[in-house]
C-alpha cells in the first residue's frame, strides 16, 4: 500500500484522499511503529506558515498534512481540481483512536490539563473499549528543560505506544512532532483543541456552520475575549492571500 500524496496549495503539501485512507494510512504506520507526524492544517496554521520560513518547513516535513479547515479545503480543491473532502483533526481523533482499538494498537496522551487528560480516558473506556491507553502526560505551560524534555521521551517510548495523539497548540504541537521524529519510534498526531472537544470541555459548531466555513465564528462566539484579534488578523489575511491567488491565476489564464 502507498502513501497519501501531497498537492500544493499556499505553499505548503497537503495529503489529498478519502477520509477513511488517512485513518488507514495513520493505523498502518502505528502498526509498523514508523516515527512519523501528521499534521492538520487549518487557516491559523497555514498563515503561521507564510510568515515564518521555518514554521512552513515543519508543515511541509510532515508525513501527512491534512486539509483541516473548511476555507483550506475549498482552496485545495479551487486551485487543483479537486474533490478533497475535509479530515479535521476533531473527526480524527475518535476515527483513529477506534481503529487502533479494532487493531489492538496502544495510545498515549501528550498535552492538556490533567482534568482533561482524566476526561478523555474515562470517555474512551466506554467508547472503545479495546483500545488501550499506554500513558498520558500533561507537561507545563512553558519550554521544557533539557532534562523535562529528554525524560518526556523516555516516558512516551517506554510506553510502548502506536500513537501519540499531540494536543499542545499550534505552532508548539507541530515544532514538537518535527523535533521528535527519529526518536519517537511512534506515529504522532497533532490534533490541538480535539482533546478539549472528546473531553467535553468545548462544544463544536452545528454541522451547516462547519459546512460553510463558519466554525470560527461559532469559536468567536463562545470566546470572544481571546480570539477575535486571531480572527480578525488572520482571516482578513487568509481572505486577501485567496484573492490574490485567484486573480493571479484568472489574469494568468487570459494570457
Amino acid at each position: 500500500m502507498t502513501d497519501i500524496q501531497k498537492v500544493q496549495v499556499f505553499g505548503l503539501g497537503l495529503s489529498v484522499g478519502s477520509f477513511h485512507e488517512h485513518v488507514a494510512t495513520i493505523v498502518r504506520w502505528g502498526k509498523e511503529k514508523r516515527s512519523a507526524y501528521v499534521c492538520c492544517v487549518n487557516v491559523h496554521m497555514c498563515m503561521e506558515a507564510q510568515g515564518d520560513p521555518e514554521f512552513a518547513a515543519v508543515v511541509n516535513g510532515a508525513d501527512m498534512a491534512t486539509a483541516d479547515g473548511m476555507p483550506i479545503v475549498k482552496s485545495l480543491n479551487k486551485f487543483n481540481g479537486l474533490r478533497q473532502e475535509r479530515v479535521a483533526g476533531n473527526d480524527l481523533m475518535p476515527a483513529v483512536m477506534a481503529a487502533a482499538g479494532n487493531e489492538g494498537l496502544s495510545v498515549f496522551l501528550l498535552g492538556g490539563e490533567q482534568y482533561v487528560l482524566d476526561a478523555i480516558v474515562r470517555r474512551a473506556a466506554t467508547d472503545f473499549p479495546a483500545l488501550r491507553i499506554a500513558g498520558q502526560s500533561s507537561p507545563p505551560f512553558r519550554t521544557l528543560t533539557a532534562e523535562e524534555r529528554a525524560a518526556e521521551v523516555d516516558l512516551i517510548v517506554g510506553s510502548g505506544a502506536n500513537i501519540v495523539l499531540v494536543s499542545l497548540g499550534c505552532p508548539r504541537q507541530e515544532k514538537w512532532m518535527a523535533a521528535m521524529k527519529g526518536k519517537v519510534p511512534a506515529v504522532m498526531l497533532g490534533i490541538g483543541g480535539a482533546f478539549l472537544l472528546y473531553a467535553g470541555v468545548d462544544r463544536r459548531a452545528p454541522r451547516w456552520m462547519r459546512n460553510a466555513s463558519l466554525e470560527w465564528l461559532y469559536r468567536l462566539w463562545l470566546e470572544p475575549g481571546r480570539l477575535w484579534k486571531r480572527y480578525l488578523v488572520t482571516n482578513s489575511a487568509f481572505l486577501w492571500m485567496y484573492a490574490k491567488t485567484l486573480l493571479g491565476r484568472r489574469g494568468g489564464s487570459r494570457s
